[in-house]
């Protein structure tokens, strides 16, 4: 059977056949690929012109519902790439990690829509005020990018590799181009038939390239972004390609690392955090059968514990079944192919020349309902090295498989420092039930670990491991782990966006960004803007509320209400020292009355009030201060209707400017409302 590429709309075949892909398992041919003779120029044009511009007419809120509905659509139909990722050696934990997760990243970044204002652009951070008399501000708008995401992912994830890649950029408005590695790439191109097939993202926004894609990056541009997971030789060759260099084309590199777990020193074998560091390790080395970018291939732990993990891990090492994932017994399937077999092999033959072997014999175990011969298996192997400052190979090479090195370590300061002889991970995991021992760990160590997990019994139950990047958290490293990003919520949508400072007066500054900016027109709304649906509320308009003199019975009586009777609001005798001159009135009590004086009370399109944002009271209010609100439309939000029985509307965001006798304000907030629509009469 031959894998296609879907490119410029299309499913096309490449020349010839550039490789076979093999059933990890069995050792049979069950697909070819190639991508010979593509026109990668023309690839890469086509997602420009046809898949970018449709992505950038959608706003944040209709491309995380497409993301949302993509992912219920897939969710679906997952089975399917269940069956099929077992040729990939895969155990059905190893697939749920690699499908689930993968379909999961959708899911999390759709919710990022939130978020985001309701426009194709971010508007991003806060307004600078850049001049004496407010005319002149300044802010920064983040655009998609006017190219395509080119994504170079590894072999061992076919399915999230590609998925927490592509739901970052179609949520950022970007189109892709996603090269797979050719070993796994049928699993991937399912998952591609699948997608292209639910017509729910525009043509042009994913093109697949299942073969080795040579070439790809002689056509990137600047307007472009190219992404790469895998080892970082190869990262680093890629990163210096000249059309690269030219170019200044960014590069997001994430490679394989090697990363650490730790025993903390409070730690002894009696306690729950021995068991779960066994566990969490144990399930690090037979996970995927090692073959994870966040893998633990370095084991710190206190020389006084040393001989105890060792022989707990090895008992359970010795308990793994391996062989086809279809017998439920087996507990680790095979690598991804023979040559990561051979190429495991030769690594793990470099490290026994510097540290001594403990377990496992990759040329003679045990598989069940399979054959070592013709399958892609591999025992897991562990080692000790007890001079790890000086016999460092454990620190320079990584034997991308089962394979992991106890080190034993004297004092806390000496963890710190083998952890940094791996110069940059994607992950560090410390296993502590000191909270102060893990936070001098983590000061230490975070500056070369894109993450760190803090493990102990209290969020073991809920912790989704050392080896599970979360899409809302970032996903990268250092120096050796690349020193890029993957995800990381908002974080990782920004990567595909270009930041541009925008400069003017607060009137035009307010139509760029579609959000009121203070110092823009505030035309008065006529009528009250309570009586006005979600459609014909415009943003700047305002309500100059009537205005209320504050007296001392509004403060007793809130004092009384509320129960808050903090001295500067009841006992004019405790003020000395002070900022108070006299009795205040409560800030919740300014911005109660706000709310009064702003209100139309009868019924009308508002649904409802849910929310406070960024409040401040900027200025002290005393009794015989007057008071009144500017009520402005600051931002407006459309929203989705849940289903047919739901109401048809949209999120208004009102600017509170509280104000005295002075003009000067005393308060300030934004209030969330929701708001029917004309549709909902």
């Amino acid at each position: 059977m031959e894998i296609k590429n879907y490119v410029l709309g299309d499913w096309i075949s490449g020349e010839g056949k550039e490789i076979d892909h093999i059933n990890a398992i069995t050792g049979e041919v069950i697909s070819s690929t190639s991508s010979k003779g593509l026109d990668f120029k023309e690839i890469l044009e086509y997602g420009r012109k046809k898949g970018s511009p449709a992505l950038r007419k959608m706003t944040f809120q209709q491309r995380g519902e497409m993301l949302k509905s993509l992912a219920l659509y897939l969710n679906k139909r997952k089975e399917i790439f269940y069956t099929l990722s077992k040729a990939t050696g895969a155990t059905r934990i190893d697939s749920w990690i690699d499908i689930d997760g993968g379909i999961g990243n959708l899911f999390a970044n759709a919710s990022l829509r939130k978020q985001f204002p309701d426009l194709p652009y971010h508007v991003d951070g806060q307004m600078a005020n850049l001049s004496k008399n407010g005319t002149f501000i300044g802010h920064h708008i983040m655009v998609p990018k006017k190219g395509v995401a080119v994504h170079i992912n590894a072999f061992n994830f076919p399915i999230w590799g590609m998925l927490e890649k592509i739901a970052v950029n179609l949520m950022a408005g970007v189109a892709a181009v996603v090269k797979p590695s050719e070993h796994t790439s049928y699993l991937t191109a399912l998952m591609v038939k699948e997608i292209i097939n639910s017509k729910i993202l525009p043509e042009g926004s994913l093109q697949l390239v299942p073969g080795t894609g040579i070439g790809i990056l002689d056509y990137v541009s600047h307007n472009d972004v190219v992404s790469f997971t895998g080892s970082a030789s190869t990262g680093k060759l890629l990163k210096s390609h000249p059309n690269i260099l030219e170019h200044s084309v960014p590069f997001n590199m994430e490679a394989d690392s090697l990363n650490a777990c730790v025993l903390g020193t409070d730690v002894n074998k009696d306690s729950e955090e021995f068991e779960i560091f066994i566990k969490e390790v144990y399930r690090e080395i037979t996970v995927k059968t090692g073959q994870k970018c966040t893998a633990v291939r370095r084991i710190l732990v206190p020389e006084k514990m040393i001989e105890d993990v060792q022989k707990s891990l090895i008992k359970k090492l010795e308990k793994t079944i391996i062989g086809d994932p279809e017998n439920k017994s087996v507990r680790m399937g095979a690598l991804a192919s023979k040559i990561q077999v051979e190429r495991v092999k030769e690594n793990v033959k470099l490290l026994m020349n510097s540290q001594e072997k403990v377990y496992g014999d990759y040329e003679d175990f045990k598989v069940v309902d399979a054959s070592i011969e013709n399958g892609a298996f591999f025992s897991p192997i562990l080692f000790r090295n007890n001079e790890p400052f000086l016999r460092d190979d454990v620190h320079k090479i990584e034997a991308f498989g089962p394979v992991s090195t106890l080190i034993p370590y004297k004092n806390m300061d000496e963890a710190v420092e083998l952890v940094e002889m791996g110069k940059g991970s994607l992950v560090t995991s410390f296993v502590s039930n000191n909270d102060n021992l893990s936070r001098d760990f983590v000061v230490q160590a975070a500056h070369v670990n894109g993450r760190i997990l803090v493990l102990n019994s209290r969020c073991s139950k809920e912790s989704t491991g050392h080896g599970s990047p979360m899409p809302l958290l970032t996903h990268g490293g250092p120096g050796r782990a690349g020193g890029g990003e993957e995800m990381g919520g908002i974080r990782g949508i920004k990567h595909y966006l270009q930041r541009t400072a925008i400069q003017g007066h607060p009137e035009t500054i307010t139509r760029i960004t579609e959000q009121f900016q203070i110092g823009a027109n505030q035309p008065e709304a006529k009528p009250h803007v309570f009586r006005k649906h979600f459609e014909e509320l415009v943003v700047g308009e305002t309500v100059f509320t009537h205005k209320h003199t504050v007296t001392v019975s509004d403060i007793v009586n809130f004092a009384n209400v509320s129960g808050d009777n903090f001295y500067a609001h009841m006992d004019e005798t405790s003020l000395d020292g002070t900022i108070f001159e006299q009795r205040v009135a409560h800030g919740y009590f300014i911005l109660s009355k706000a709310a009064g004086l702003f209100v139309d009370p009868a019924k009308g399109p508002v649904l409802l009030n849910y929310g406070i944002d960024e409040c401040r009271f900027t200025k002290p209010v005393y009794a015989g201060a007057t008071i009144g609100v500017k009520f402005t439309v600051k931002e407006k939000i459309d929203q989705k209707k849940k289903d047919d029985e739901d109401i048809s509307k949209g999120i208004v965001k009102f600017l509170v400017d509280i104000y005295d006798e002075t003009e000067e304000t005393v308060g300030i907030a934004t209030i969330l409302t929701m708001v029917k629509k004309i549709d909902q009469n």
